[in-house]
């Protein structure tokens, strides 16, 4: 009869658990491919880093425009008030106002060999710039992925104490109906209900836990953190069929952080050929067209001064003529006294003054060219050059320190997935055992065939167990995560 009660006690606090509500609302899965591609459009910083493509690009465009000529206009107009200047004692100018207006369209062409290195020298900086993007993506990727296994093995944690929460109420219900029976006592009940309520404990931590974790894969993510979201993907701990040589051959060609550097590299090798071009000569060609205007604002200012110097010539004619003419001289008298200002020339004098501001009179074209030579600029030039060359030198000591490091780092991330390989098996095999343990202590409590504490201490050691093998499972999965980022790619 009493372990008939005990039996009974047991399953009611089983189906008891089993009653709790949960959550009924349908999750939001997100699988680790779906985060990191939000990561990649969406993570702040991985955006910034791109907006760097905008001013590379534009700089290679504006190095090949260099190679064109250039071009540019202008348009002026003036208005001088008109009345008399005093010059040297001699009184010039007019009475009336004068408007005057011009244009003027100019092309340019510059070139030496700086001209013509720095297209490739901007090609070079534009690939140096994508590598920079792809090793930020792909420190992107690992990071993402290594907070997504965080998020799991805070779940795989939370469910080990939860199932640990539902042993001790277990326990406590054995206890307890122990202690009816007469086969317990009341101090292996408060020992009972004791270590339940740290179980507790332990698993509302657990559960904030696996919050904690979200919150920082959503940060990564740089989108909110959707309600009830649920993480889908699986990882399985697979042998590990790489080969060390095959991973090193493979980060030295794919590694987006050496690539970065040896396209530096190629950079400041460019940045020398384009310093020791500025000791070259220059070749400048410049044309251009234009035109003016010139006019009275007063239409009829023009006229008057026009008759006003006929009627001066005329009478200066007759003069002379006269004098011929006493002299009995052939003269052309009757021609001077037929000059005379007429209205078709006063129309034309109008219409040539009302040209303003765009009725432009066309300038005579223009073409220079010139070819000079730099011979010293206070050393400014050798200075530059030798900080080129210095940085060069920077350059392929980066490319050297960082294929060394990445040979040591992808050595020893694979040192590191086979240790944790290992360490998997090994786990399992604590973890069953223990298990296996718990399990015989139970049914030996079940019976009065052993006490509390040893029940006590069997759950503790099964936890220990279970708590490392979770522990070695992500660790392996987080190993693999930093051995793909040493190479630079992922490898599953």
């Amino acid at each position: 009869m009493r372990h008939l009660l005990l039996i009974a006690l047991v399953g009611a606090s089983t189906q008891a658990y089993a009653q709790v509500p949960r959550d009924t609302a349908a999750p939001t899965t997100l699988t680790i491919d779906q985060a990191i591609e939000l990561a990649r459009r969406n993570n702040p910083l991985l955006q910034q880093t791109l907006n760097a493509r905008i001013g590379a690009r534009a700089a290679v465009r504006s190095a090949y425009g260099a190679l064109l000529p250039s071009a540019d206009a202008s348009f002026s107009a003036q208005r001088q008030q008109g009345g008399q200047q005093i010059f040297s004692g001699t009184s010039l100018g007019a009475s009336s106002d004068v408007n005057q207006s011009s244009y003027q369209i100019g092309f340019g062409y510059r070139i030496n060999s700086a001209t013509l290195i720095t297209p490739s020298l901007q090609r070079a900086n534009r690939d140096a710039v994508e590598a920079d993007i792809t090793g930020a993506t792909e420190t992107l990727r690992s990071n993402v992925a290594q907070q997504y296994l965080s998020v799991l093995q805070a779940e795989a944690t939370a469910d080990l104490q939860d199932s640990l929460v539902v042993a001790s109420q277990q326990e406590l219900i054995l206890a307890q109906a122990r202690e009816i029976v007469g086969s317990g006592t009341q101090l292996d009940v408060q020992r009972a209900d004791v270590a339940l309520g740290l179980q507790r404990v332990q698993a509302l931590k657990a559960r904030n836990q696996i919050e904690i974790e979200k919150l920082r894969l959503f940060q990564l993510m740089g989108v909110p953190q959707p309600p009830n979201v649920k993480l889908v993907s699986q990882f399985p701990v697979v042998p590990l069929n790489l080969n060390l040589q095959d991973l090193i051959g493979s980060a030295r060609a794919q590694n987006p952080g050496v690539l970065a550097l040896r396209s530096r590299e190629h950079v400041a090798d460019l940045h020398v050929r384009r310093e020791k071009g500025e000791y070259s000569p220059t070749l400048s060609l410049s044309t251009g067209i234009g035109g003016y205007t010139y006019g009275y604002t007063n239409s009829s200012f023009p006229v008057q001064q026009a008759a006003a110097q006929l009627d001066a010539a005329r009478t200066s004619c007759i003069r002379t003529e006269e004098v011929r003419a006493a002299l009995n001289l052939s003269n052309q008298l009757a021609e001077c006294n037929a000059m005379a200002f007429t209205d078709v020339q006063a129309q034309s004098i109008r219409d040539s003054n009302s040209k303003f501001p765009f009725g432009f009179t066309r300038s005579p074209r223009s073409i220079s060219a010139m070819v000079s030579l730099p011979l010293f600029d206070g050393f400014a030039r050798e200075q530059r050059l030798q900080e080129a060359m210095a940085n060069r030198s920077d350059a392929r000591y980066s490319v050297k320190a960082r294929e060394l490091a990445l040979t040591a780092d992808v050595t020893a991330a694979y040192l590191i997935v086979t240790t944790a390989e290992k360490t998997v098996a090994l786990q399992e095999q604590n973890a069953a055992k223990a298990r296996q343990e718990l399990k015989l202590v139970q049914d030996r409590y079940k019976i009065g065939a052993t006490t509390f504490v040893d029940l006590t201490e069997a759950r503790a050691t099964y936890e220990r167990a279970e708590s490392e093998r979770i522990n070695a499972v992500y660790d392996y999965h987080k190993a693999f995560a930093a051995l793909e980022s040493a190479v630079g790619h992922p490898l599953r």
